[in-house]
């Protein structure tokens, strides 16, 4: 029978606890969010919303066809323009997704004969990019310099060293400046991931390479998210003027994908308009964070201590991971669990985000859910 593996494949993941399942939701509900990666609780934003709702009625609903046939608008370039300039690069590309970014960021800076360096700890895009790259990718230990010199120390040619800023699995920050350190001196590439760092990071937000004084550099590419922070769709590569051509011309998820619909062009840059304004913000959803680490801590959960937005709690085992998000949506709280094969390490997580609209009495009431239904 064809496809006959698949039932194999799905009792062994049931017996696992590690079936998952779309839970679509309303337009409004009563849970106290802390689940999604609206960091700055701009995607209700009547701007941010305005936004979107104004590029729809201009340019359509998609924007009907890839970016080199029809589908480049003026509000795409004008989306270019301002987010290059706010985190302090030469250029940027937008793209239907931040996974499309990743993919092409990597693919098409990585040709046959090079070495890419990747980091055990990295997002799936990013993985995916290397295993699509023609170059060869070595794994090296989580937020480790050394052994990312060590590697490209082995290596005659061309190299990149690829990383997410901010793992999005603890929230743990990478060690930026070391690791530009290592990329220079074996003239290798460093491509960093920094969808959890826009908007939460560096100096009003402006990302975790613009506060480790990395952007603009020639020899650094970033990649971001628009889902996230500035609450709309879609993802960009930062990065020099030479480096965004190349990718115009050899990106294959710039090439042949659909551009970015209009719509979420025009929420991303209100988003982003709007944060150039409240600087604040970023600084807000740190404070969250951190407040949220302590009172779990102080509560006695292992709750390890956040870099960024992402605060994640350890949980016994996928299955009680499972149960006690459950058990937390019960009680009128949302949050996210991560767990195999989702975690590089195998350790199942209660994952919270710290979003910068949350109250003090919001902050107090989830850590009240999470240790009253603790396994």
């Amino acid at each position: 029978m064809a496809f006959g593996w698949i039932e194999e494949q799905d009792r062994a993941r049931r017996e696992a606890g590690l079936v998952r399942v779309l839970r679509p939701r309303p337009a409004s509900s009563s849970l106290l969010d802390l689940a999604s990666n609206d960091y700055l609780g701009l995607a209700r934003h009547p701007e941010v919303v305005e936004g979107a709702a104004s590029a729809a009625r201009t340019w359509g609903g998609g924007a009907t066809g890839s970016r080199l046939v029809t589908g480049t608008t003026a509000l795409h370039a004008e989306l270019e323009s301002e987010l290059a300039g706010f985190c302090g690069f030469e250029a940027a590309l937008v793209f239907s997704s931040g996974y499309a970014a990743n993919l092409a960021a990597v693919t098409a800076l990585a040709p046959h004969g090079s070495l890419v360096v990747s980091d055990a700890g990295n997002h799936a895009s990013l993985i995916d990019g290397c295993r699509l790259a023609r170059g060869t990718t070595q794994v090296v230990g989580h937020a480790d310099p050394d052994a990312v010199r060590k590697a490209l120390a082995t290596h005659d040619g061309p190299a990149v060293a690829v990383s997410d800023t901010v793992f999005s699995v603890d929230g743990d920050a990478a060690p930026l400046a070391a690791l530009a350190d290592a990329c220079r001196a074996y003239g290798a590439g460093l491509i960093v991931d920094d969808a959890h760092g826009l908007g939460v990071l560096g100096d009003g937000g402006r990302g975790a390479p613009q506060g480790a004084g990395l952007a603009g550099r020639d020899d650094v590419v970033a990649t971001v998210t628009l889902s996230k922070s500035l609450g709309a769709q879609g993802g960009a590569v930062l990065g020099p003027a030479r480096v965004v051509a190349h990718l115009v011309n050899a990106a294959r998820t710039f090439i042949f994908d659909t551009g970015l619909a209009p719509a979420a062009a025009g929420a991303a840059l209100a988003a982003l308009r709007l944060l150039v304004r409240e600087p604040e913000r970023a600084a807000r959803a740190r404070a969250v964070a951190a407040e949220l680490h302590e009172r779990l801590t102080t509560a006695g959960l292992d709750a390890v201590r956040p870099d960024a937005a992402v605060v994640s709690v350890r949980a016994p085992s996928a299955e009680e991971a499972v149960r006690w998000a459950a058990d937390c949506r019960a009680a009128g709280l949302s949050v996210g669990c991560f767990r195999p094969p989702s975690v590089p390490d195998g350790i199942s997580r209660l994952r919270l985000t710290a979003r910068g609209d949350l109250s003090r009495e919001q902050i107090e009431r989830a850590v009240r859910v999470i240790g009253e239904t603790r396994p």
